[in-house]
């Protein structure tokens, strides 16, 4: 009944505020004729007069007051919450929560989110530095980071970086005095920088690839392990060993031939980064904002 309602209620508080047939239709848009037939239908349906009219003026009856008076605080705080919607699409804010690992936080999220964050003020977003297979309800969080290979079904997906490589990289005194691997395998006789998985404690097993696309997996030695990857580079350039990094993160290194790189025949590019989230949450405006500086460009 409401529903059939909804429009016709709407038409009688805009007659009784502005006590006039005439300037309620053209307030609604509508013709004078159309909006009368609407209140007296309403009469009809609810079996009460609603209006008093004369010649010179309209005004509620005690039943169209009574009805006024619990329409009118409705009809407000609706036009108030639309208003608000309003604002918060043109004045974004709100908290948004993001778990990533520190390498997707430094190289991709902050860089896109600072300018962002600079022409919203009243956006705030939280990074949780994570490793693991984070789960967004646990952590309560809005939105996670992962590789595209790694979104689970059942997310919203959505690339915000180029495709990536792992590299095998170390420093030149390393490879002079402990020769170059030419093959996975090989890595097996060098002092190599580990990585600690948060997800379940383990130690990370390089991945690569051979010409014919099937992978090896190698698990490594050496004096130093880490469960951040920045450290990992740093101990590379210190000349402890041979560290599996990603390619843009080892860059600056080896620009300025701090670093060089082995293996690279056997390391394939796959999906980037991608900013996943629940299918079901609907983007407030600061998330909006978020998707919006995140996304990748063609």
């Amino acid at each position: 009944m409401l529903r059939e309602n909804i429009s016709d209620l709407i038409a009688l508080a805009a007659v009784a505020e502005e006590r006039s047939f005439t300037r309620a239709a053209a307030r609604l848009n509508i013709s004078q004729s159309a909006l009368s037939h609407t209140i007296k239908a309403l009469e009809t349906r609810l079996g009460l007069r609603l209006l008093t009219r004369t010649t010179r003026s309209v005004a509620p009856t005690i039943e169209g007051e009574d009805l006024l008076a619990t329409l009118t605080p409705c009809f407000e705080q609706i036009e108030a919450r639309l208003q608000a919607l309003n604002d918060a699409r043109d004045h974004p804010t709100g908290t948004v929560r993001i778990v990533a690992t520190e390498y997707a936080i430094e190289s991709l999220l902050w860089p896109k989110l600072s300018p962002a964050l600079k022409e919203h003020p009243s956006v705030n977003v939280e990074f949780l530095m994570d490793y693991g297979f984070t789960d967004l309800a646990d952590a309560q969080c809005d939105a996670g980071v992962r590789y595209g290979e790694q979104v689970s079904d059942g997310m919203i997906s959505m690339r915000i970086g180029p495709d990536e490589r792992m590299i095998c990289i170390g420093a030149p005194d390393y490879f002079a005095e402990a020769g170059v691997p030419l093959t996975p395998q090989e890595l097996s006789d060098h002092q190599c920088i580990n990585l600690r998985l948060s997800t379940h404690g383990a130690l990370y097993a390089w991945e690569f690839e051979d010409s014919d696309g099937n992978e090896i997996r190698v698990k490594v030695r050496g004096q130093t392990c880490f469960n951040t990857i920045n450290p990992v580079l740093r101990a590379a350039i210190d000349g402890h060993g041979l560290a599996l990094v990603p390619e843009r993160l080892a860059i600056p290194a080896l620009e300025t031939g701090t670093l060089t790189t082995c293996l690279e025949e056997y390391s394939p590019y796959f999906p980037g980064f991608h900013l996943f989230y629940p299918s079901r949450q609907r983007p407030s405006s600061a998330f909006q904002v978020v998707l919006d500086a995140l996304r990748e460009k063609a």
